[in-house]
């Protein structure tokens, strides 16, 4: 008999490039071994280690046990503070100051 294996998928995804590589695992693997399994580290040529990992959109641990199904994301580091890019959009464009509104002069 078979071990029992599951099919997750391993996403990677750049302004450039999408990618999406389903893998076969033995029961038990953790995103980590997903992740290696892929090889799309050495097909993009980058570094997995230092990268945040997410399940389905949300944070997880290298060491997240995962289910069958399971799409594992690999989080490229933000290149600009979400903040800091939310400040310098409010100086290079900021809001249109609201109209003032008409006050009809009442009828007697």
């Amino acid at each position: 008999m078979k071990p029992p294996r599951i099919r997750v998928s391993v996403v990677w995804a750049t302004a450039d490039v999408q990618d999406i590589v389903t893998v076969e695992l033995p029961a038990g693997a953790t995103a980590a071994d997903a992740v290696s399994g892929s090889g799309l580290a050495r097909a993009y040529d980058f570094d997995a280690a230092p990268m945040a990992l997410g399940i389905a959109g949300r944070r997880a641990a290298p060491s997240t046990v995962l289910a069958d199904g399971d799409r594992v994301e690999l989080c490229r580091p933000l290149v600009v503070d979400p903040k800091e890019a939310r400040r310098r959009r409010a100086i290079d464009r900021p809001l249109p100051r609201p109209r003032q509104r008409n006050k009809r002069a009442e009828k007697t």
